[in-house]
């Protein structure tokens, strides 16, 4: 993993990178400068680096390479800037899984009520856990895992312009919640990564490449975060639901009813009753994918 040392306040704000690296900032669609990828940070593939450099070239063409580019980074299960599993292998089809995954937790109050509703059906989830909440919460972490469940990351801060960073702001974040997640669970470190709101950078990929880690987007989503109505976000994580999905809910910042409860804890109920009904096991994300190669 790459080391970085802080030169200032906060976890990652002042950061300094051992190793030299050009830094590449691009600003919805728009580059500023002169640019050049560091080595090793080329997006991923041969053939993804073939089309990412034609869409490059049509960014620097004029305003419809830049509306192009920007439909793709704004994205969430597009599969073209750099890989990204949005649903689980075969192999996870077969055995009848599901992935359940949380995002931007942990949350103090609503994470152990979230976990012992799982614990109830026997089923085990993914949490995309934002950096910062991890450093503050290491105990929080420390029982997600101990009853099963696997942390992913989900970057440092959760910026709303994460993806239009530079490489350099990039990879600080994914790396200080690597090093986060790593003191938390004693030593082990996250396999998968999601963007905030899953738009992603075409730089993303090559950094995530360089720390051995897998985008993640998901099948379908119940938008919890921001509809309130219960009913609403259960139907949608249920409709065709089927082997192999990967369902996006969030233990951080749920939205509530008019109740005042978390729409989560509404909804997750109703959906692993429904995937008992069927026949569907909700594992985490290294179970479904324990012998797959990234």
């Amino acid at each position: 993993m790459p080391h970085f040392t802080p030169s200032g306040s906060g976890p990652i704000g002042h950061l300094k990178e051992h190793a030299n690296s050009s830094e590449t900032i691009y600003f919805g669609g728009c580059f500023h400068g002169v640019w050049s990828a560091p080595d090793g940070l080329e997006p991923e593939g041969s053939g993804n680096m073939l089309l990412t450099s034609a869409l490059w070239a049509l960014a620097g063409a004029g305003a419809l390479g830049n509306a192009v580019l920007g439909s793709l980074v704004m994205c969430p299960r597009c599969k073209i800037i750099s890989t990204n599993l949005v649903r689980l292998p075969k192999a996870a089809i077969g055995r009848g899984e599901i992935a359940l995954t949380f995002d931007d937790g942990p949350d103090a109050h609503v994470t152990p009520l979230v976990l012992d509703q799982l614990d109830l059906y026997g089923a085990k989830a993914s949490f995309f856990c934002i950096g910062e909440k991890v450093a503050a919460q290491p105990d929080l972490v420390a029982e997600i895992v101990r009853r099963g469940h696997s942390i992913e990351n989900h970057s440092y801060y959760h910026r709303n312009l994460f993806a239009f960073s530079g490489i350099r702001k990039l990879k600080m974040e994914v790396v200080a919640t690597q090093q986060a997640i790593h003191s938390a669970n004693n030593g082990i470190s996250s396999r998968f990564f999601r963007a905030p709101f899953g738009f992603r950078s075409p730089w993303l990929g090559g950094v995530l490449r360089q720390t051995h880690m897998q985008h993640v987007a998901w099948t379908r989503r119940g938008y919890d975060a921001v509809c309130r109505n219960p009913d609403v976000v259960l139907r949608r994580l249920v409709h065709n639901l089927a082997a192999g999905d990967i369902l996006l809910m969030h233990d951080g910042g749920s939205a509530r009813t008019c109740n005042g409860q978390p729409v989560v804890l509404e909804v997750l109920p109703g959906l692993l009753e429904r995937c008992a009904s069927h026949g569907l096991r909700c594992v985490s994300l290294p179970m479904a994918l324990s012998n797959a190669q990234l």
